[in-house]
């Protein structure tokens, strides 16, 4: 599991008010998140909003990415697509530009094109043979069951899949299930969803987080006192950040990143594409006050 521990937030995109792609905004989002001492970043992944980006932004957002981190820290490339070829050949982009890994979800289309097991089994396959590490991310947005089985199958099959992102349903019991099956195959157990289930996570056996860009230096602590054995502070940090968490999680989204870096100075705007709708006001002045409590590098760093 080295090399694979501790905490990899997703990197925002950030638009100017008129819906252009933000480049410079983008740098500042990468070396804020650095800052906050991320162990690694993911970009153009759900909370990059990657299904509102086209594909000549895609590659305008690694390419940027990829040099202007320039191996601070790694870099996971999220590559996920229905059709295996184009999974495949943004896979082999994202090798030939130096990332350290890549995130993708099981082939899906909308509400009803799914892929089975087996054709889920195939893709990852193909990508496998491209020889990147891959992150697999068992998110419910596909509506593909990944189950334990599969998941192991995968992981001792097919070299490349190492990384597992689990943020379904009742992760902590999945997460403890897949590594009790998986053993020595499943290197990097991570959850997701913006830590709202860390804890229980942690306690499941993950040994790293991938959250959102927004508070990374206060969810730090918890993964590293967890990993120092010493649960009853992991605890206790965990406690004084909850409110926020819980409330990006459950009112924001990945609405909540920008507004925290526009309102610290590393952006300029928080705008999102329609349909994407801005935040209530209300919401977004909670999301603010909840974060300035817990006095986090993003509310200070573009000032």
């Amino acid at each position: 599991m080295a090399g694979w521990e501790g905490i990899w937030p997703v990197a925002p995109t950030p638009f100017h008010e008129d819906g252009r792609l933000d480049e410079d905004g983008m740098r500042r989002v990468l070396d804020c998140t650095i800052d906050q001492g991320a162990t690694g970043i993911c970009i153009l992944a759900n909370f990059s909003e990657q299904f509102l980006l086209s594909d000549e932004e895609r590659e305008t957002l690694t390419r940027l990415s990829l040099d202007h981190v320039a191996g601070r820290v790694p870099v996971i490339v999220t590559i996920s697509h229905f059709a295996t070829r184009i999974a495949v050949e943004r896979a082999r982009r994202a090798r030939e530009q130096g990332a350290a890994a890549v995130m993708m979800m099981a082939p899906y289309h909308g509400a009803t094109l799914r892929g089975t097991a087996q054709q889920t089994y195939e893709q990852f396959a193909a990508v496998g043979e491209v020889g990147i590490p891959i992150m697999i991310q068992d998110a419910p947005m596909s509506g593909v069951d990944l189950t334990v089985p599969l998941l192991v199958r995968m992981a001792r099959e097919i070299e490349m899949v190492k990384l597992f992102k689990i943020e379904c349903p009742q992760a902590a019991a999945k997460l403890r299930a897949l590594i009790e099956e998986g053993g020595d195959a499943i290197e990097a157990p991570m959850d997701g969803e913006e830590a709202i289930t860390l804890l229980a996570d942690l306690d499941a056996g993950a040994t790293g987080s991938m959250t959102s860009a927004s508070i990374v230096d206060q969810i730090k602590p918890v993964l590293e006192l967890w990993a120092a054995g010493d649960r009853e502070a992991a605890t206790d940090a965990y406690a004084r950040i909850l409110p926020f968490v819980n409330h990006e999680n459950r009112q924001c989204g990945f609405r909540s990143a920008k507004a925290l870096m526009m309102e610290g100075g590393v952006i300029r705007s928080d705008a999102c594409r329609h349909p994407i709708p801005p935040l209530h006001p209300a919401t977004r002045a909670m999301a603010i006050d909840l974060a300035r409590r817990l006095d986090p590098v993003v509310l200070r760093w573009g000032k």
